[in-house]
């Protein structure tokens, strides 16, 4: 072997030694971890009993590469999952600025995504793998924490697939010297097929959600299994014939996975929806502090700020977040017969909030703030203080489009807003969720039927009250303002609009995009607007400051009046976002990588 690549290679991994962390909230067994060795792995002698799994495995609960978090501390103006879209640069959610990425302004990283920290969290799961089978004890209980490990394995692949595309499967234990680290990429189909066998041992493992103990469970791998399906199926579905597309492969084996899975997990009845017909039973889904009762939420993370964990969100969720939905967004929810906007005798325009969410899918109203007297800002102990319009004056917490996101807000005092003390929990995996996959994968197989909707989107809308989707009615709709997939069925638009609003805000939106191939549709040329600005103009009541009415009048918009966050960015005033469709969809690999081992050539698609 090359001296110099071996060098090179031994002090990348050199560094990847065993973490540590914290279970959710519980410490893990310090006296444990001290036995740890930092540079060796002949440590046999430690792995004795499930305990010692256990506390093994804690660790990978706290690592933020495998389980996303954001104590919202620091100016990042995150809301825990209700951010990630405008971070990912949706279509839906508009940050203050726009994303580069979205724009095509990516440049090759040296060492971003594949230096040694990145790969970290997969060594030390990997190392559990090759020390495991020395531990004696009760086979249940050692397959545990097993399968725990294998979905976390999952979890970091599903990641690294997203970002990179075709990736090295490494599922032993690695050291510098290896050969293997010079192996080339494995396809992504093959990456997701070990995914699949792992996802399928982890489900055979783990026990049912039962009472909440804070660890993984049977359903949170199956919905996680049937979410990389799902994504897998359909990404090579839809990016077949390009350079993104896998070669002999459609997809649909996956797309039958997700569709399989998702039927096992309905038909275990171990889950509900939560709040069905309850009031305002959408958003309360959003804000709790502990779902240990539910049974919607199988898997989130906890807070205590009397045990040091809290978090700012509060801080931003009661503003603006730097954020905002954007027109597209709203304009997705029918109305209140089932209809789109374009279609519906009650829609009443976008005049001003009270109107826009008239007579409209209740989950609109409950995802955005509104002028009503029923949306709290802040939870006084005097009385609650409601919301009036949105933070346009509030600096670094602003309020983007003038649709302001109130789902994840959980009310809190103004006193409480300085420091990190708030507990609302953060969700992970959800019931729901499996519901829309369900309903996606077999309308994508061709195979979906009434009694399938009944079962999963009209589930789902029952909670909020809203009619069910009918397939016959679906297939009358014509759409005057088109479709937003035009090259897809009535069906396809309408199950992926029932996910849009579902799932609104909670991270997925540029995945779907991805995943559909659909950027060119979405993203290319989209220049984002947001609420008509005229109804913050003028006299109003009550009466703003001035802080507010000079915010309002340097806000740019479009011909019609709509807010245009982006009017005034030059890369993007003129003609929209600049996505390349043939190179975006996939992240670069650093050229540090590629210059260490040439065998993961070629690069990406348009990035040579």
């Amino acid at each position: 072997m090359n001296t110099f690549k071996t060098n090179v290679m031994k002090k990348i991994y050199l560094v990847l030694v065993l973490a540590t962390g914290l279970l959710l909230l519980n410490s893990c067994n310090d006296e444990f971890m001290d036995r740890v060795p930092e540079n060796s792995i002949n440590d046999g002698a430690l792995w004795k009993s499930p305990i010692d799994l256990q506390l093994y495995v804690n660790n990978f609960y706290n690592r933020s590469d495998l389980l996303p978090r954001d104590e919202g501390g620091g100016g990042s103006c995150n809301i825990g999952i209700y951010t990630i879209d405008r971070d990912n640069g949706s279509d839906t959610q508009i940050p203050r600025d726009h994303n580069t990425h979205m724009n095509g302004q990516t440049i090759v990283p040296t060492t971003s995504g594949w230096a040694a920290s990145d790969w970290r969290a997969l060594r030390d799961i990997n190392y559990f793998f090759a020390q495991y089978k020395s531990a004696v004890g009760d086979a249940a209980e050692i397959n545990k924490y097993v399968g725990e490990a294998l979905v976390f394995r999952a979890i970091f692949y599903f990641g690294k697939l997203k970002y990179f595309g075709d990736v090295p499967w490494y599922d032993g234990l690695l050291n510098s010297d290896d050969e293997i680290l010079y192996k080339p990429r494995d396809s992504r189909k093959f990456v997701v097929e070990k995914l699949m066998e792992d996802l399928d041992n982890a489900v055979s493992y783990l026990p049912l959600k039962g009472s909440w103990n804070g660890r993984l469970n049977k359903e949170a791998a199956m919905i996680l299994q049937a979410r990389i399906a799902l994504y897998e199926g359909t990404w090579e579905k839809y990016h077949a014939g390009t350079a993104f597309g896998v070669q002999g492969s459609d997809g649909s084996a996956f797309i039958k996975k997700a569709a399989d899975v998702t039927d096992a997990l309905i038909a275990l009845n171990s889950c509900q929806l939560d709040n069905v017909g309850a009031a305002d039973g959408y958003w309360k889904l959003f804000n709790q502090k502990t779902y240990a009762s539910s049974k919607e939420i199988v898997f989130w993370r906890q807070y205590n700020y009397s045990l040091g964990l809290g978090h700012g969100w509060g801080k931003y969720s009661a503003y603006g977040a730097l954020t905002g939905l954007s027109k597209t967004m709203v304009d997705s929810y029918l109305c209140t017969d089932g209809k789109p906007i374009d279609e519906s005798a009650l829609y009443q325009g976008d005049g001003d909030l009270l109107t826009v969410v008239a007579d409209r899918d209740p989950r609109l109203n409950q995802t955005i703030y509104v002028n009503d007297g029923k949306h709290i800002q802040f939870s006084e102990t005097g009385g609650n203080v409601m919301f009036n319009y949105p933070a346009f004056d509030s600096g670094d917490k602003l309020c983007v489009t003038g649709y302001q996101l109130y789902k994840g807000h959980l009310p809190t005092t103004v006193n409480n807003m300085a420091t990190n003390n708030h507990e609302a929990a953060m969700i992970y995996f959800r019931y729901g969720e499996a519901l829309l996959i369900n309903a996606e994968a077999k309308a994508e197989q061709g195979t979906i039927t009434q009694t399938d909707l009944d079962k999963t989107i009209n589930k789902l809308r029952e909670r909020v009250g809203m009619p069910p989707m009918v397939r016959t009615e679906v297939d009358a709709f014509t759409y005057p303002s088109g479709k937003e997939f035009p090259g897809s069925s009535n069906l396809i638009n309408e199950i992926r609009r029932e996910r849009k609003v579902e799932l609104a805000a909670e991270g997925f939106r540029v995945d779907d995009i991805f995943r559909w191939a659909a950027a060119g549709i979405l993203i290319k040329g989209y220049l984002p607007k947001g609420a008509k600005l005229s109804q913050w103009q003028g006299t109003l009541s009550p009466a703003p400051t001035t802080g507010f009415v000079a915010a309002v009048a340097a806000l740019p918009t479009d011909a019609g009046g709509y807010i245009s966050p982006y009017a005034g960015q030059d890369p993007v005033k003129d003609s929209g976002y600049k996505f390349n469709e043939s190179r975006d969809y996939l992240h670069p690999l650093p050229t540090e990588a590629i210059r260490i081992n040439p065998d993961l050539k070629p690069q990406n698609p348009g990035w040579e």
